[in-house]
């Protein structure tokens, strides 16, 4: 069994959580959030649930890391050995994720690409979904690969895979004290450009222009948890993971605070960015900003497109630059998303860490091909939708309630992290862990069992995205249904060295 590697320094380890936080979430989803939910109004639930969910969930995946030093499942297997399923869930959860989120990555590659001589033309969408995508009429079928989008994808593949390979410090750690640098210095340049667009303080305006009557909306305060939730990469093994490398003295508590006020940081400058030039979009086409908001995948490679071709100088520039920064966002998370099952593979298996990138990041880049082919986009959307809110959600209600109320782990992990820590773990921590994040936890699930499960037995809604009750059962459920009985499998396969969980 080879030696557990480490951080090579305190900052490579933040920035590598920091980059594992910051991803094409942060930039396309959670402005529209936002902006929905009360806009500068949304800020107050946002941050209260940024300190009582958050916060605390990372610095229990921190101290979990640390203190058992294995990936997600042997880290759970050593809390109880009941529990090193959930472990391997998150796992296959994060495998999942890895083989779509790559190909989005490959998106950005090709876009770059195109935005050095705008080769999208004035008909973004057509251009994306015809020229681009090629996407298929039926959801459902693949159609075979598209070629645009398997090269670039190879690319993104073997690049992480190469970084990977060459381990945490020598890796993992040198790329992100590359790629988070280099991301904010692009990004600040978008940002300082488009708060000069024509029309911009109109977009800034309608982004921060509280509706103080919507924070007495409960849906408001479950958007805010949610896009906690799924902006800072909690609950799906890679925290746990990252932070099994940290030396033994590295302080617990103080590395969870900077690395979720980083994230929020950069959502935050998000928001500026993308407001300013929808509020120059809206100015160019004489209409209110309400009608060009929009977020995900259109807002990227439709809208920003279409806005990019109306800037007044330096269009083609300022496209690549965007671009370059989804890339840059995009690689940082995908990296630290296939090390979760890289280390799960060599700590179960007891296999080397080369053969662990080989297997498991070989078997991720042929499943996503799927996603390569011209239907690949109603295969990545519905198993997106499925595996973050039945995946990912899930397993956070389930790993708190674990650690909070059955195994009642909370005060040993306390006891943990104070000692080493600067900032004291009290009842702020315990309570929110204990009461306010399994609450809000169960209500978003309850909300989604109401919205899915329960769907056929209303009369006025349809599947998710109006998709056929097969494609959502067998893609949308099955990838879900996958990710927990895959974990409950490997979860009973001996350990080949049982030393190493004991």
């Amino acid at each position: 069994m080879e030696a557990r590697q480490q951080w090579g320094t305190r900052a490579g380890f933040i920035l590598a959580a920091v980059g594992s936080a910051v991803g094409l979430g942060n930039i396309w989803r959670f402005p529209a959030v936002a902006y929905e939910n009360g806009g500068g109004a949304f800020f107050i639930p946002y941050l209260f649930a940024l300190l009582t969910a958050g916060i605390p969930i990372l610095i229990m995946e921190f101290t979990l890391g640390h203190k058992y030093r294995g990936s997600a499942p042997m880290t759970l297997n050593k809390v109880s050995r009941k529990s090193e399923f959930i472990g391997w869930w998150a796992v296959i959860v994060a495998f999942l994720i890895s083989t779509y989120y790559s190909v989005i990555v490959a998106w950005a590659v090709s876009y770059s690409w195109f935005s050095l001589n705008l080769s999208w033309g004035e008909d973004t969408e057509g251009f994306l979904f015809g020229n681009y995508l090629q996407l298929a009429d039926t959801p459902g079928t693949f159609g075979g690969l598209v070629p645009g989008v398997v090269i670039p994808l190879a690319i993104i593949w073997i690049i992480v895979l190469g970084i990977l390979y060459k381990g945490v410090k020598k890796g993992i750690e040198i790329a992100n004290r590359i790629m988070i640098p280099l991301l904010l210095i692009i990004f600040l340049i978008i940002v300082i450009r488009a708060v000069t667009l024509p029309g911009a303080l109109t977009g800034l305006d309608e982004f921060f222009k509280p509706d103080l009557t919507q924070i007495l909306s409960p849906k408001v305060w479950v958007a805010a948890y949610g896009q906690i939730f799924f902006s800072m990469s909690i609950a799906f093994a890679i925290m746990i993971t990252y932070a099994s490398y940290l030396p033994k003295k590295s302080d617990i508590t103080n590395n969870a605070f900077i690395t979720g006020f980083s994230n929020s940081s950069f959502e935050l400058l998000a928001g500026i960015g993308v407001f300013s030039v929808l509020g120059f979009l809206a100015a160019q086409q004489g209409v209110p900003v309400n009608e060009v908001v929009t977020g995900g995948v259109g807002l990227a490679f439709v809208v920003f497109p279409a806005i990019i071709n109306e800037f007044p100088a330096f269009n083609e520039l300022f496209g690549f630059l965007f671009f370059a920064s989804l890339i840059l966002a995009g690689l940082s998370s995908l990296m630290s998303i296939i090390e979760t099952y890289i280390s799960g593979i060599s700590d179960k298996f007891g296999v080397s860490r080369g053969k662990s990138v080989l297997f498991g990041g070989g078997l991720a880049a042929l499943v996503s091909l799927i996603y390569a082919t011209r239907g690949g986009l109603y295969f990545l959307d519905t198993v997106d939708y499925f595996i973050n809110n039945f995946g990912v959600a899930a397993l956070g209600l389930v790993e708190v309630v674990l650690i909070a109320w059955v195994l009642r782990k909370l005060k040993s992990l306390r006891d943990h992290a104070n000692p080493i820590s600067d900032i004291q773990l009290g009842a702020w921590w315990s309570i929110s862990l204990s009461v306010l994040t399994p609450a809000v936890l169960g209500i978003m699930m309850f909300g989604l069992i109401k919205d899915n499960v329960l769907r056929e037995f209303a009369t006025d809604t349809g599947n998710y995205e109006g998709y056929s009750d097969a494609f959502i059962l067998y893609v949308g459920w099955g990838s879900a249904f996958l990710a927990l009985v895959g974990g409950i499998i490997i979860g009973l396969m001996k350990w080949k060295n049982s030393k190493e969980v004991k």
